[in-house]
């Protein structure tokens, strides 16, 4: 079935707002003081993320390709396999749908916020924080998880014989990512799971925010859309 242009952006911006809400919302158990998962640990962060992808990819893949991500967008369209005309609307959709899921984050996990006076704690349940203050480490970090990431997608979906199975591989593989490469970043893997929020915490007036460090905020955009763009050109050039 051919969806309209629109019906695919609703789709992206909800896909979005599910995956930031799941992944981030883990973020905010373990990080945020007095949650029953305070303290958690990582693995935990990892199963929200994995999970995150997951389940917009089963709801939405038939209807707009639940990308949710603008890297893996621009390298599709880089790469001749999305149209360049419906890459904007994309992103916007992406964009705002990272925003009001991190809003729900925010609505749910109020009174912990309050708690919590760590201003890096409440910045990681938002958006990535590179662990050495490095910007290079960081934006290595990013491209490679951000590669494997796509490259990884694109080889667990090329066959199209079993969706629900590729789905769930493609949820095994971010929260193996997360697990692996969350270390020194978060990571992104997605430049609008983090600017969008970004840019909510810096506007949202919390008692112990900080900083939103928006001088790092060009790694987890830059960083995944070039490997994004490496992993695609790569994998359409060895087996397409």
């Amino acid at each position: 079935m051919d969806y309209s242009l629109l019906t695919r952006c609703l789709a992206e911006f909800f896909g979005t707002a599910i995956m930031v809400a799941l992944g981030n919302g883990s973020v905010a158990n373990v990080e945020l003081k007095g949650t029953k998962g305070f303290h958690g640990g990582w693995v935990l962060i990892g199963f929200g993320y994995g999970i995150g992808v997951m389940i917009p990819a089963l709801m939405f893949a038939t209807v707009s390709g639940a990308q949710i991500n603008p890297a893996f967008t621009v390298a599709l369209a880089v790469t001749g396999s999305f149209p360049w005309s419906e890459v904007v609307p994309y992103l916007v959709a992406q964009l705002l749908g990272a925003i009001f899921g991190q809003l729900m984050i925010v609505i749910a996990y109020k009174p912990y916020y309050a708690k919590t006076t760590n201003p890096e704690a409440i910045l990681g349940t938002f958006a990535t924080i590179d662990a050495v203050n490095s910007k290079f480490n960081g934006f290595v970090n990013e491209f490679i998880g951000t590669f494997l990431l796509v490259f990884g997608a694109l080889s667990i979906t090329a066959d199209k014989v079993d969706a629900r199975a590729d789905f769930i591989g493609l949820g095994f593989l971010v929260m193996c990512l997360v697990i692996s490469f969350g270390g020194p970043t978060g990571p992104a893997l997605n430049p609008a799971r983090d600017i969008g929020p970004r840019l909510l915490h810096a506007v949202l007036p919390f008692e112990h925010k900080g900083s939103s460090q928006f001088s790092y905020s060009w790694v987890p955009i830059v960083a995944p859309i070039l490997g994004a763009i490496v992993a695609a050109a790569i994998s359409k050039a060895i087996f397409n």
